[in-house]
């Protein structure tokens, strides 16, 4: 087999141009993936958990800086009772990150749910009060993705075979 028809996509591994990379590593470096697959894994790896620590620094940040926004409540139960209840609703660090995050988060959750075999418009569920985010945990975050190529792509995360070193024939 020669460096230029590994795996039939044309990438020779040492990116100096000839031909395209493989499918498979098309997500690889970019949290902005617009069509196809991705499993599981990466998935879990590459965009959940990156996302939720980014919003957990940026609560942490708001909180660290005083700028959090926070709901208070009182009530009174009579003369020397009363209570107050505090909530944190964010701050301006937070919000900047919501929105920073708000297009690759819809985007991982996509190419997710084309693992799957379901349309992104499968993330309506997310509308639906208490059912609808679990629904949406599950089937994004928990389900394994269709073994085959369906009608988003190949197989999501298939990485193509370990590429063996060429030996000169002499």
């Amino acid at each position: 087999m020669s460096e230029h028809g590994y795996n039939g996509y044309g990438y020779d591994g040492h990116g100096n141009g000839h031909g395209s990379r493989p499918p498979a590593y098309q997500d690889q470096g970019s949290w902005y993936v617009r069509r196809g697959r991705i499993d599981r894994r990466t998935y879990w790896l590459h965009y959940a958990l990156p996302l939720w620590a980014a919003s957990i620094a940026a609560i942490a940040a708001d909180i660290a800086l005083g700028l959090a926004w926070y709901t208070t409540s009182y009530q009174s139960y009579g003369y020397d009772y009363y209570s107050a209840d505090v909530s944190f609703s964010g701050g301006p660090i937070m919000l900047l990150v919501s929105l920073a995050l708000f297009a690759p988060s819809i985007s991982a959750a996509v190419t997710r749910l084309h693992d799957t075999g379901r349309s992104g418009w499968f993330l309506l569920w997310g509308l639906v009060p208490i059912a609808g985010p679990i629904v949406l945990f599950v089937v994004v975050g928990c389900l394994p993705g269709e073994p085959r190529a369906n009608r988003y792509g190949g197989a999501g995360g298939a990485r193509p075979a370990r590429r063996e070193p060429l030996l000169a024939n002499r």
